[in-house]
């Protein structure tokens, strides 16, 4: 399953390196990644597939969101047909 990852917040050093991180470790492949900084708000977007991660679902989206809590972001996780449903309007 493929999902879409948005990361939001104050820009700081090795927040691609910390989510990428917990994306690793569960064996979530990075497909894209698209990131920017304006005016020292960072912004990221990942294409990732999970089809081969090492725990639920659930508990990915979890450990994403405690990751960017301990950093100061927001960071979510959408299925992909979930998020193309939501913007296709």
């Amino acid at each position: 399953m493929k999902a879409v990852i948005t990361v939001i917040g104050k820009d700081t050093v090795g927040i691609i390196a910390k989510v990428s991180k917990v994306l690793a470790e569960c064996n979530s492949n990075i497909l894209d990644i698209s990131q920017t900084t304006m005016d020292n708000l960072f912004t990221m977007i990942m294409y990732v597939d999970n089809a081969e991660i090492n725990i639920p679902y659930n508990e990915l989206s979890d450990q994403l969101t405690e990751a960017g809590l301990k950093m100061g972001l927001e960071i979510r996780m959408q299925r992909e047909d979930i998020f193309h449903s939501m913007h296709s309007i």
